[in-house]
Formats: C-alpha cells, sequence, structure tokens
C-alpha cells in the first residue's frame, strides 16, 4: 500500500482536501486527530502530559486541549517537550491504522498532518507528499473568522509553525488553496485521480 502525506500550515485548508480525498474514496488518518486521542482519558500520552506540565492544563480532570494549547503555544520549549511526548505514540497508532488498511486490500492512504517534512526531510515512508498552501494573510482572516481567535493570537500560532513555503521542493503536488473551495476540489480530484492510477 503506498502512504502518501497531505499538510500544510494552520488555516490552510488541508483538513477540506481531506475531506474531498476521503469522497473520492482513499482512506485519510488525520495525525491532529490521533494526538487528541493520544491525551484524551486513558490515551496513550496522557498521564505522561499531565506529569510533564501539571494539573494546571485540566478541566475536571482531564487535559483541556485550549489550555495547553495556550501554554504551548506561547512556549517553544513547552511545544518541543509536548511532541516529544505525544509524537511517539501518534507515530505508532499511524503505522498500526496503515497495516489494517494495508490488510483490508486497501492500495493507497493518506496521512494528514502539519508536522510532516519537518527540517527539509521528507519521511521515508511516504511515497509523495501534498502540500496545500495559502497566502499568510488569508490564513490570519480563517483564523479569526471561524477559529474566533483574536489576530494576535492567530499570528502567534503562524509564527509557530515551519513556514509551509519552505516544502515546496519537497512537494510532488502543490494544491493553491487561496481561491474558492470549488477550485481546491478541483485540484484534489486531480491529484485523487493520479494516486487512484496504477502509476502513481
Amino acid at each position: 500500500m503506498r502512504i502518501y502525506g497531505l499538510t500544510g500550515g494552520i488555516a490552510s485548508g488541508k483538513s477540506e482536501a481531506a475531506r474531498r480525498f476521503e469522497e473520492r474514496g482513499i482512506p485519510v488518518l488525520d495525525a491532529d486527530g490521533i494526538g487528541h486521542e493520544a491525551i484524551a482519558p486513558g490515551g496513550a500520552a496522557t498521564e505522561e502530559v499531565v506529569a510533564a506540565f501539571g494539573p494546571d492544563i485540566l478541566t475536571d480532570g482531564q487535559v483541556d486541549r485550549a489550555k495547553l494549547g495556550a501554554f504551548v503555544f506561547s512556549d517553544p520549549e513547552a511545544r518541543a517537550r509536548l511532541n516529544a511526548i505525544v509524537h511517539p505514540a501518534v507515530q505508532g497508532e499511524v503505522a498500526r491504522r496503515c497495516g489494517r488498511l494495508a490488510e483490508a486490500g486497501e492500495r493507497a492512504a493518506i496521512v494528514e498532518a502539519a508536522l510532516l517534512a519537518e527540517g527539509g526531510r521528507l519521511e521515508p515512508f511516504l511515497s509523495g507528499l501534498i502540500l496545500v498552501i495559502a497566502s499568510r494573510e488569508i490564513r490570519l482572516k480563517r483564523l479569526c473568522e471561524k477559529r474566533l481567535l483574536s489576530r494576535e493570537e492567530a499570528i502567534r500560532r503562524l509564527d509557530c509553525q515551519t513556514p509551509p513555503e519552505s516544502k515546496l521542493a519537497l512537494a510532488r503536488w502543490v494544491l493553491d488553496n487561496n481561491g474558492s473551495v470549488e477550485d481546491l476540489v478541483g485540484q484534489v480530484d486531480s491529484v485523487a485521480g493520479e494516486i487512484l492510477s496504477d502509476g502513481a
């Protein structure tokens, strides 16, 4: 089974692209969602995260992602510490789910994750990278309007991430999401056709 990466900066539209890939019949594994499961009650990383960051990140005995996010998005060292705890759990679960998809006879799957192709290297298990891009100003607008963040908080979140443009050289496909959803869907359909073809 071939595995492709789907990445892009926050509010670039990669989740919208992922939905369309699934509609085209390609399974998508949401690494961010798996990460949320890892710190949910009983999750693989929950106890270690609480031990690392203390009870202030809890609400009613559970990890409050809003509190944790506010803490790590303002502190690069804290963010690195969180990633070091959560990423191994996410990677293990992604590998298990890919294995189940392969056993089920799937020919291709997509892993959606913001932190793919970091540091100028493509993960060796990927057959290709799909990069969703949108201008910084459009992404800021989406964060403020759809996620109700202040402009200052939106800027802080954008600045926490590796600039998506730095991954252009590693991408096999680039989806430009500066336009309408319909424009994005058309681009996804084209890539999906290539992935589903024998030559992809």
